[in-house]
Protein backbone atom coordinates (compact mmCIF):
# COMPACT_ATOMS: atom_id res chain seq x y z
CA UNK A 1 0.00 0.00 0.00
CA UNK A 2 1.61 3.39 -1.25
CA UNK A 3 1.96 5.68 1.92
CA UNK A 4 0.48 8.99 1.92
CA UNK A 5 2.12 12.71 1.29
CA UNK A 6 2.96 14.42 4.01
CA UNK A 7 1.20 17.36 5.09
CA UNK A 8 1.47 20.52 3.09
CA UNK A 9 3.53 23.00 4.70
CA UNK A 10 4.87 20.46 6.98
CA UNK A 11 8.27 21.20 8.61
CA UNK A 12 11.19 19.03 6.64
CA UNK A 13 12.05 16.85 9.86
CA UNK A 14 8.24 16.17 10.66
CA UNK A 15 7.43 15.24 6.84
CA UNK A 16 10.91 13.38 7.18
CA UNK A 17 9.15 11.43 10.53
CA UNK A 18 5.73 10.88 7.94
CA UNK A 19 7.63 8.92 5.49
CA UNK A 20 9.86 6.87 7.99
CA UNK A 21 8.88 3.22 8.39
CA UNK A 22 7.19 2.73 11.37
CA UNK A 23 9.22 1.04 14.12
CA UNK A 24 8.08 -1.00 17.83
CA UNK A 25 9.22 1.43 20.42
CA UNK A 26 12.14 -0.28 22.38
CA UNK A 27 13.78 -2.63 19.65
CA UNK A 28 12.48 -5.87 20.11
CA UNK A 29 10.15 -6.47 22.30
CA UNK A 30 8.46 -9.51 23.59
CA UNK A 31 7.86 -11.08 20.14
CA UNK A 32 11.91 -10.36 19.81
CA UNK A 33 12.37 -12.43 23.16
CA UNK A 34 10.25 -15.22 22.01
CA UNK A 35 12.38 -15.59 18.61
CA UNK A 36 15.21 -15.45 20.53
CA UNK A 37 13.84 -17.92 22.40
CA UNK A 38 12.63 -20.20 19.52
CA UNK A 39 16.11 -19.59 17.82
CA UNK A 40 17.96 -20.72 20.72
CA UNK A 41 16.16 -24.05 20.76
CA UNK A 42 16.88 -24.86 16.89
CA UNK A 43 20.71 -23.82 18.14
CA UNK A 44 20.53 -26.62 20.43
CA UNK A 45 19.76 -29.03 18.56
CA UNK A 46 21.87 -28.10 15.40
CA UNK A 47 25.29 -28.48 17.60
CA UNK A 48 23.62 -31.85 18.89
CA UNK A 49 24.56 -32.82 14.84
CA UNK A 50 28.11 -35.17 14.54
CA UNK A 51 30.41 -34.30 12.17
CA UNK A 52 29.78 -36.48 9.19
CA UNK A 53 25.84 -36.33 9.88
CA UNK A 54 23.36 -33.88 8.36
CA UNK A 55 20.04 -33.29 9.41
CA UNK A 56 17.46 -30.93 7.29
CA UNK A 57 15.59 -28.14 8.01
CA UNK A 58 12.18 -30.02 9.05
CA UNK A 59 14.02 -32.77 11.20
CA UNK A 60 15.61 -29.39 13.28
CA UNK A 61 12.60 -28.27 13.96
CA UNK A 62 11.02 -31.63 14.72
CA UNK A 63 13.37 -32.20 17.34
CA UNK A 64 13.41 -28.98 18.76
CA UNK A 65 9.46 -29.76 19.24
CA UNK A 66 8.47 -27.38 16.59
CA UNK A 67 7.03 -29.73 13.76
CA UNK A 68 6.21 -28.11 10.77
CA UNK A 69 8.43 -25.16 11.18
CA UNK A 70 11.37 -25.95 8.97
CA UNK A 71 11.06 -22.05 7.38
CA UNK A 72 11.71 -20.47 10.86
CA UNK A 73 14.58 -23.19 11.12
CA UNK A 74 15.77 -21.31 7.89
CA UNK A 75 15.50 -18.39 9.67
CA UNK A 76 17.46 -19.14 12.22
CA UNK A 77 20.36 -20.51 10.49
CA UNK A 78 19.95 -17.55 8.47
CA UNK A 79 20.22 -15.48 11.29
CA UNK A 80 22.99 -17.16 13.49
CA UNK A 81 26.59 -15.45 13.32
CA UNK A 82 27.81 -19.34 12.52
CA UNK A 83 30.29 -18.74 15.22
CA UNK A 84 30.48 -22.28 17.19
CA UNK A 85 27.73 -23.27 15.63
CA UNK A 86 27.90 -26.03 13.06
CA UNK A 87 25.81 -24.47 10.04
CA UNK A 88 26.60 -26.35 7.27
CA UNK A 89 25.18 -29.54 8.98
CA UNK A 90 21.66 -28.62 8.22
CA UNK A 91 20.26 -28.91 4.57
CA UNK A 92 17.40 -28.43 2.56
CA UNK A 93 14.86 -31.96 1.90
CA UNK A 94 14.39 -32.60 -1.94
CA UNK A 95 13.09 -36.00 -2.62
CA UNK A 96 12.27 -38.73 -0.09
CA UNK A 97 15.68 -39.88 1.35
CA UNK A 98 17.67 -37.23 -0.51
CA UNK A 99 19.02 -33.57 1.27
CA UNK A 100 20.35 -30.78 -0.83
CA UNK A 101 22.22 -27.34 -0.08
CA UNK A 102 19.66 -25.04 0.41
CA UNK A 103 21.58 -21.99 0.07
CA UNK A 104 21.17 -19.96 -3.45
CA UNK A 105 24.12 -17.61 -3.40
CA UNK A 106 26.63 -19.70 -5.05
CA UNK A 107 29.68 -18.47 -2.96
CA UNK A 108 27.77 -19.83 0.13
CA UNK A 109 26.65 -23.23 -1.44
CA UNK A 110 30.41 -23.71 -2.13
CA UNK A 111 31.51 -23.03 1.16
CA UNK A 112 28.77 -25.13 2.86
CA UNK A 113 29.49 -27.98 0.40
CA UNK A 114 33.19 -27.96 0.93
CA UNK A 115 32.69 -28.11 4.72
CA UNK A 116 30.70 -31.01 4.30
CA UNK A 117 32.60 -32.68 2.11
CA UNK A 118 35.53 -32.17 4.84
CA UNK A 119 33.67 -33.77 7.48
CA UNK A 120 33.20 -36.79 5.22
CA UNK A 121 29.63 -36.16 3.79
CA UNK A 122 29.70 -37.65 0.13
CA UNK A 123 27.26 -36.44 -2.40
CA UNK A 124 25.83 -37.76 -5.26
CA UNK A 125 26.78 -36.84 -8.77
CA UNK A 126 23.48 -34.89 -9.08
CA UNK A 127 25.04 -32.93 -6.13
CA UNK A 128 22.09 -34.56 -2.96
CA UNK A 129 23.41 -36.11 0.07
CA UNK A 130 21.54 -39.60 0.83
CA UNK A 131 19.86 -39.56 4.25
CA UNK A 132 20.34 -43.15 4.77
CA UNK A 133 23.90 -42.87 5.02
CA UNK A 134 24.57 -39.33 6.54
CA UNK A 135 21.47 -38.33 7.66
CA UNK A 136 21.67 -36.86 11.49
CA UNK A 137 21.80 -39.54 14.51
CA UNK A 138 20.86 -37.81 17.54
CA UNK A 139 18.21 -38.87 20.09
CA UNK A 140 15.50 -37.85 19.63
CA UNK A 141 12.89 -35.11 21.43
CA UNK A 142 9.99 -35.95 23.30
CA UNK A 143 6.90 -34.56 21.67
CA UNK A 144 5.42 -31.90 23.66
CA UNK A 145 2.25 -33.08 25.42
CA UNK A 146 -0.48 -30.17 25.89
CA UNK A 147 -0.80 -29.36 29.32
CA UNK A 148 -4.24 -30.05 31.29
CA UNK A 149 -5.93 -27.25 33.32
CA UNK A 150 -5.89 -28.63 36.79
CA UNK A 151 -9.17 -26.55 38.43
CA UNK A 152 -12.25 -27.63 40.06
CA UNK A 153 -14.22 -30.26 39.08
Amino acid sequence: MPRSRPRRGAAPREAARERAPRRSAGGAGREGGLVAALYDEFYAVVRRIPRGRVLTYGQVAELAGHPGAARAAGAAMRASTGRGLPWQRVVGAHARGLARVAILDPVGGSIQRALLEKEGVVFTPAGYIPLSRFGGAIATRAPRRPTRSRGRR
